[in-house]
């Protein structure tokens, strides 16, 4: 910061030249600003650097602001253009690529210019003659771009699949921002950027305990975002992130609780007390069903049949994407799930689609009152603990992939098992309902 200090009238300034990168966006040539601290009474500069230093932050986030806010300028025209291009019944191509093109194009470009009177429309021209360049696509603009490249897969998420869908990736780019010290081109992204990140994430793994898996899926995240979008506009990404990720991984699975703990520490009576309804709600029909925590919040009144010969729960792939194909099952209610959904026979409207902040707060519920016995406890173990129960009493491997919603690997012969025969294991391992809520 010391460059960034300077003398004037008495007072200590910040001083600093515009950098060559935004000098076509800032005409100021030398930024200068009075820290409003008297030389004579910060004879060393100390406070006036702290106040320097802030300036400093201010002016480089301004900066950056002025490069976004033409960026998005310039991607508007360009997407402006290319629309145009279409209604007027042609491909848009760049000036670059028109003017390597048969004759015959770029006449028949002209004569629709001159037929239509659109000579005199800077927009009209632009779109037939290419007159607006494609923009670079930015490091900032990845998620967003590499999410519309991919729209046709996302179509059957919800909002909250969507949201964490993108979640992971908006962080990777937010990491590796932070250590490229500032966005650029994607094009301008080089392999030692990518060792750069790559180091960043070793001093992590060595020094803060962080977890070979999480730098993984960060150089994961860059590296198939960057192919796809490489793939898609071909304008010369290298594969800078390929093969950079870190040896020795393991996969942390989430511990399974015993099941006498489960019926004696988290139904009993009293165990559960703080939480609200619904959250107790899916807690006890997840302990019975085996149900995933998204599968549970997103039941709804049409999938919920309590006048059924056999009560059960219907897995639907509604308004949102299931994990796998043999996520869509039919689960009977027996002990505490029965119990649960007789209370909420609408399901949990409170959690619909939230699954992620229900399971933040159970898990923080349960670490509260003793009821994670490792870190490894979640909320999810439940359905650990759910298998582990059917696998006790020597259920049939195809009866347990059913209620899972797991893939069995002998070949699909017939409908599958019945719910009489579901519920018929499913009673063998029910939890005493008398005891519960």
């Amino acid at each position: 910061m010391t460059d960034f200090i300077g003398r004037r009238s008495g007072f200590w300034y910040y001083v600093r030249r515009v950098p060559a990168e935004y000098t076509a966006l800032d005409a100021r040539g030398i930024v200068k600003t009075t820290t409003k601290i008297r030389i004579a009474d910060d004879p060393r500069g100390i406070r006036a650097r702290r106040i320097a230093q802030q300036l400093n932050a201010e002016t480089e986030a301004y900066w950056r602001g002025l490069v976004s806010g033409q960026a998005a300028e310039a991607r508007r025209r360009y997407d402006a253009a290319r629309s145009r291009a279409r209604a007027m019944g042609f491909d848009y191509r760049p000036t670059a690529e028109l003017a390597a093109a048969p004759i015959g194009d770029i006449l028949a470009r002209l004569e629709r210019l001159v037929d239509k009177r659109e000579l005199e429309d800077e927009g009209a021209v632009a779109a037939a003659l290419g007159g607006e360049e494609q923009p670079a696509l930015m490091l900032s603009d990845l998620v967003d771009e590499y999410e519309r490249i991919s729209l046709a897969g996302l179509k059957a998420m919800s909002p909250d699949q969507i949201r964490r869908w993108r979640n992971p990736k908006t962080r990777a780019v937010e990491n590796l921002v932070s250590v490229l010290g500032g966005d650029r081109p994607l094009t301008r992204i080089t392999r030692g950027d990518a060792l750069d990140f790559r180091t960043w994430w070793q001093d992590r793994i060595l020094n803060e305990d962080v977890q070979i898996e999480t730098a993984n899926k960060d150089i994961g995240h860059l590296n198939k975002m960057l192919r796809t979008i490489e793939r898609h506009h071909r304008i010369g990404i290298d594969p800078v992130f390929s093969q950079l990720r870190f040896e020795g991984a393991g996969t942390r699975s989430r511990a399974a609780y015993e099941a006498r703990f489960v019926a004696g520490k988290i139904l009993v009576p009293g165990a559960l007390d703080g939480l609200n309804e619904e959250a107790i709600g899916v807690i006890h029909l997840m302990a019975e069903t085996g149900l995933r925590l998204s599968e549970a919040v997103n039941l709804t009144a049409d999938t919920i049949d309590l006048a059924h010969d056999v009560p059960h729960v219907r897995v639907r792939p509604i308004g949102r994407k299931m994990k796998t194909e043999q996520s869509a099952r039919d689960i009977p209610l027996v002990g505490t799930a029965l119990a649960a959904m007789l209370r909420h026979p609408a399901g949990f409207p409170r959690y619909r689609d939230k699954a992620a902040s229900l399971s933040a707060l159970v898990n923080k519920a349960l670490a509260a009152r003793g009821l994670r016995p490792t870190p490894q406890h979640t909320l999810y173990s439940l359905r650990h603990t759910f298998e582990d129960r059917l696998t006790a009493v020597e259920a049939p491997e195809k009866l347990i992939a059913a209620l899972m919603g797991h893939k069995y690997s002998r070949p699909k012969y017939g409908a599958g098992p019945s719910l009489e025969q579901k519920r018929h294991w499913l009673t063998r391992i029910a939890f005493d309902v008398t005891s519960t809520h």
